[in-house]
């Protein structure tokens, strides 16, 4: 067991759409693995809307976007390069950079920490940004525009580019599109930084279902979307030598008596993929499915609430003990333990204070 799990939250500090922004910035935490309580260390301040954040896999850089519309007078969010103290796990900022396109809401780290991708939800883009030997950020090397509409007439007029997920081969690159109801796949060209539209180009969804979130089955034979405006979760076969999805179902994130307004936000597995876990805004809660590694298929263990509204995002702990869920609208986040066994989620009880947490990750040491 980890001998020590610092808790990166990333915030909106200023109003951003509907969103009215509180935090002073990237709130760091201990999280203690007996009890599950998150203990306050210290706050980064300095960033605009720090909303999603990324750490490289050597655990030296933190990458967030600023969600925001204008950067240095162009119609531009940004990204911040930072490297982590490993003993205190604080933040020095390093350098920042145009994301390319307005309103960044999502971006990775490749596994070789020489790229930082980028999704630009307002402009509908993602870019690709090279990484320098002391982990700055270069400007974007690669832009690709999306293009196109779909069915929903007040969030599908166009593109919005709302995630962007590497491929367990680090090869390709997987964009879901609110806008398209698509998952753009992308082969990464890492000699020269660039973005190349895959054959075929995308992985469909069904109609007005609105892809938000991605995530591969650690046996790399799925992937799985979770979609924001229909509430369900696609399931893709994946072809990892052509970096090619097949849909092959779909199943509801939400309870069949629920007749109320909700969006579905985030999607992780456990390093098992016994379990996938998912984030219904509206009706609060966090739905459990268990998977089938020969299929892929889906079946619904249950749903726990998340005590608070509109959970955005959650994490797992590197040790797996813990999920952290973080509540937007009442600034809470909450602690759960997770059964290895059954996939359910048991709350420890602390419910830690955060304005507007939006995004939750972590390193170990």
């Amino acid at each position: 067991m980890a001998d020590r799990v610092i808790v990166y939250v990333g915030t909106y500090t200023q109003k951003e759409a509907h969103v009215e922004g509180k935090s002073q910035g990237i709130h760091i935490y201990n999280l203690d693995l007996a009890s599950g309580a998150l203990e306050p260390m210290s706050v980064t301040s300095g960033i605009v809307n720090p909303t999603f954040l990324d750490i490289d896999n050597e655990q030296k850089y933190l990458y967030s976007v600023s969600e925001v519309v204008e950067t240095d007078g162009t119609p531009a969010g940004a990204i911040t390069a930072f490297r982590i103290d490993a003993e205190t796990g604080d933040l020095t900022s390093l350098n920042h950079q145009s994301s390319g396109g307005p309103g960044p809401c999502h971006l990775s780290v490749d596994a070789t920490g020489k790229y930082v991708l980028v999704a630009n939800y307002s402009g509908g883009s993602v870019a690709i940004l090279p990484v320098n030997a002391d982990g700055s950020l270069d400007k974007a090397s690669g832009f690709i525009q999306h293009e196109g509409s779909s069915v929903h007439p007040g969030r599908q007029t166009a593109p919005h580019a709302h995630s962007i997920t590497l491929d367990p081969s680090n090869r390709y690159a997987f964009s879901a599109d609110l806008g398209l109801d698509e998952v753009l796949i992308y082969e990464i060209d890492f000699k020269n930084g660039k973005l190349i539209p895959n054959t075929p180009p995308h992985g469909p969804t069904a109609p007005g279902a609105g892809p938000r979130h991605f995530a591969f089955h650690p046996n790399r034979k799925f992937g799985y979307v979770i979609n924001e405006l229909d509430n369900t979760v696609t399931i893709f076969s994946y072809d990892e030598a052509r970096g090619s999805l097949e849909t092959i179902g779909a199943v509801s994130t939400l309870p069949e008596d629920f007749d109320g307004t909700s969006y579905c936000a985030d999607i992780h597995f456990l390093s098992s993929g016994k379990f996938l876990y998912g984030t219904n805004r509206g009706h609060d809660s966090m739905v459990i499915f268990e998977v089938d590694p020969d299929t892929g298929m889906l079946t619904t263990v249950g749903y726990e609430s998340t005590q608070g509204e509109f959970p955005r995002n959650f994490a797992i702990d590197p040790t797996e003990t813990y999920l952290l869920a973080a509540n937007q609208n009442t600034d809470n986040i909450v602690s759960y333990r997770i059964d290895q066994e059954s996939g359910k989620l048991t709350p420890t009880g602390h419910i830690t204070e955060v304005p507007t947490p939006v995004c939750i990750k972590m390193t170990r040491s």
